[in-house]
């Protein structure tokens, strides 16, 4: 599940591709401007009290159980979700200096378009 869902004009899910340059911009930006949550635990609460507005998970988490849940949570709660390369990208882009398994963004500040123009 690498892509963020949208529904259609039909209410079926479809996914939408976005570049892993794309899902590390949005976090900066909210980052910056909004609200982010870091780490698998935070992040699995956001996605479940629904407040979460994009999530992004790293593909080089070991072992792959800790993250196995955020996409299939994130399809129940028809979220935006990316899996992207590096925990250590993903990390940086939240900025704190250790890797982060995942990402969520709560408020979106700045990138609310760019989370938007995925719906």
């Amino acid at each position: 599940m690498n892509y963020p869902m949208n529904e259609s004009s039909g209410g079926d899910l479809f996914w939408v591709q976005i570049t892993m340059a794309d899902a590390y911009s949005i976090i900066e930006k909210a980052r910056k401007s909004g609200k982010i949550e870091k780490g698998t635990n935070e992040v699995t609460k956001a996605i479940e009290r629904g407040t979460a507005k994009f999530v992004a998970y790293a593909s080089d988490v070991e072992p792959k159980e800790i993250i196995q849940h955020i996409p299939m949570l994130c399809k129940e709660k028809k979220i935006p979700c990316k899996e992207v390369d590096s925990k250590q990208k993903l990390g940086v882009a939240a900025g704190i200096p250790v890797s982060s398994s995942s990402v969520a963004v709560i408020d979106a500040g700045d990138a609310k378009k760019d989370i938007e123009s995925m719906k």
